[in-house]
């Protein structure tokens, strides 16, 4: 029986009143736990667990924007990346579809953080996540891959041979741990027990050397001098030699792949070469209009650094034989957790000290790159526009540039991305079955956001 005095439209707008208040009260008290990260009380929650869910379909990086429940399969990889969706930034940002076109780059009073990382694990407690050490997890699957890829890349010249074993053992090996977890989530998710297959341990390597690589190259393509607290390779022996080792290790690491002989997992990977190259080529130039240029910035982002992790994890995935929607799941994981990955590095870069990251700091505007902070700061400040162009190239260029970053919110908007990212990679591990190798997933997204270096 309707409520005397009170119409029956009155009634629901109490109700949702009613709920929202008390959604907004949970996620302001649990946001900051769950993700370390700030949140101000100008930001806007959404009203409703029903529409936060749906919401992440929103994702500046979706790639389907016709649709909320984008299937990604196999067959789509290679297309993905040419449909991120940049909408206007003075778009509204209420809409809860792609295809209505939200923006994710307005003012920082219209952007959120989203809620816990928990709530989307089920039958996962808070003190577990905090327990799980990732690196623990595959402590004995890790612990002889810096020498097993050694001897991978035995070479009877010496000087060669100590060029290609330069960096390996130094770094934090992030992209086969994550890997290696990923293996054991799928495997688990089988009832196989907390196994690896050699197979998934042989496309961890793979990972750890492409990227090894590229950063070899990378090195000579900046004329950077350090890498890892160290004196890089190209300043030590040079451009020729370094490009050479570069490509040995390259060499080494397609001849790995080969071994697996799985032909669905040579086309993953080497999709990966593909992407990393182009890449490359992409950060050389930019767009001048400003949505195009943050366009740009992902395609760039993901084919650089989120293309590896992404096509390893689903790569385990398909050796596990898991179903399809898993592997999209790991895929999806693992593209999240990459283009985090890159907006925190993006963030650090001005923040972080030369001693914390092993390498100088304020390198991307040294190298004339816009990353997110400054992409965001530029909206504000439309005289970083043409400095943007011209690659900062004139003197008193950087230091204009970093003062426009500093004086406005386009490092916390980078941070806000990235836990908006890393929520999302989180939210797809919901869908595998509860075990220590997926909590220490979903924790590797909350240090990652809090890292130093």
């Amino acid at each position: 029986m309707a409520t005397p005095g009170i119409s029956g439209r009155g009634f629901v707008r109490t109700l949702k009143t009613l709920r929202r208040s008390t959604v907004l009260q949970r996620l302001h008290e649990n946001a900051n736990s769950a993700l370390n990260v700030a949140v101000s009380k100008e930001c806007d929650i959404f009203p409703n667990t029903d529409s936060l869910t749906r919401r992440l379909h929103s994702s500046p990086t979706s790639f389907e924007p016709h649709c909320c429940h984008y299937y990604h399969s196999c067959h789509h990889h290679r297309r993905h990346y040419n449909q991120y969706h940049i909408p206007n930034k003075y778009q509204r940002t209420d809409s809860i579809c792609p295809s209505a076109k939200p923006n994710p780059w307005c003012a920082v009073s219209n952007q959120r953080l989203l809620s816990t990382t928990t709530e989307h694990l089920r039958d996962t407690k808070t003190s577990s996540l905090v327990e799980t050490d990732p690196y623990k997890i595959v402590a004995s699957e890790m612990k002889d891959l810096a020498p097993d890829i050694c001897k991978v890349l035995e070479v009877d010249i010496p000087n060669m041979q100590h060029m290609t074993q330069y960096y390996f053992g130094l770094g934090k090996a992030f992209r086969p741990m994550v890997c290696l977890l990923m293996a054991k989530v799928c495997n688990s998710h089988l009832n196989m027990g907390d196994t690896v297959f050699e197979s998934q341990r042989n496309v961890a390597m793979v990972a750890e050397m492409l990227h090894t690589a590229s950063l070899v190259h990378d090195d000579v393509i900046d004329a950077a001098d350090e890498r890892r607290g160290l004196e890089s390779l190209n300043k030590k022996y040079g451009q020729r030699q370094s490009i050479l080792v570069g490509n040995y290790i390259l060499s080494k690491a397609t001849m790995l792949l080969a071994q697996i002989g799985n032909p669905k997992i040579i086309s993953l990977l080497s999709t990966v070469v593909e992407d990393i190259i182009s890449g490359e080529f992409m950060q050389l130039g930019s767009k001048e209009d400003e949505n195009e240029r943050f366009q740009h910035y992902l395609k760039k982002t993901y084919k650089k650094t989120a293309s590896l992790i992404a096509n390893t994890c689903k790569a385990v995935a398909v050796m596990s034989n898991v179903e399809d929607d898993l592997v999209d799941a790991a895929y999806e994981y693992g593209r999240n957790l990459g283009m985090s990955f890159q907006l925190v590095d993006d963030v650090l870069d001005f923040v972080a000290s030369k001693q914390a990251m092993g390498k100088p700091t304020d390198a991307d505007l040294k190298l004339g790159l816009a990353n997110a902070p400054v992409l965001f700061a530029a909206m504000e400040y439309k005289e970083l526009q043409p400095m943007i162009m011209r690659r900062f190239a004139e003197e008193g260029d950087v230091e204009y540039a970093r003062a426009m970053v500093e004086k406005t919110d386009g490092v916390r908007q980078t941070k806000m991305l990235a836990a908006r990212h890393s929520e999302e990679a989180i939210k797809k591990l919901a869908e595998f079955s509860p075990c220590p190798a997926r909590d220490a997933l979903a924790r590797v997204c909350r240090i990652l956001l809090g890292r130093e270096k």
